[in-house]
C-alpha cells in the first residue's frame, strides 16, 4: 500500500494551500486517515483526522483554520489550509489505517509547507 501526498509549497502568511493524500494498493477499506506534521526540531504531532463515517478531529491551534475530508470512493483524504501563519510551517505527513480485525497502517512520503513573507 502507498500512499502519495501532493500540493505543499511556498505561501505568504495569510494564505491557503490545499494537501492531497491517494492510497493506493491492495485495500479492502480503509479506517481512519490523518494529517501530522513535524516542524525542525519538533516531535510529529496530530493535526487532523477523520474516520470513514467522516467524523473529525482537530488539534487546537489549527481549529477553524483547517478542514480536513476525505473521498472514500477515490481512497483520498485531503487538507484545506488556510490563514496559514508562520508556525504551520513544517513537512505535513498522511497516515492510513486500513483491514479488520487485523489493524494495518502506514506513512505517506511527507510534503513540505512553508508559510513565510
Amino acid at each position: 500500500v502507498q500512499l502519495v501526498e501532493s500540493g505543499g509549497g511556498l505561501v505568504q502568511p495569510g494564505g491557503s494551500l490545499r494537501l492531497s493524500c491517494a492510497a493506493s494498493g491492495n485495500i479492502f477499506s480503509i479506517n481512519d486517515m490523518a494529517w501530522y506534521r513535524q516542524a525542525p526540531g519538533k516531535e510529529r504531532e496530530l493535526v487532523a483526522g477523520i474516520t470513514r463515517g467522516g467524523s473529525t478531529k482537530y488539534t487546537d491551534s489549527v481549529k477553524g483554520r483547517f478542514i480536513i475530508s476525505r473521498d472514500n470512493a477515490k481512497d483520498t483524504v485531503y487538507l484545506q489550509m488556510n490563514s496559514l501563519k508562520p508556525e504551520d510551517t513544517a513537512v505535513y505527513y498522511c497516515y492510513a489505517n486500513w483491514g479488520t480485525p487485523i489493524i494495518n497502517d502506514g506513512w505517506g512520503q511527507g510534503t513540505q509547507v512553508i508559510a513565510s513573507s
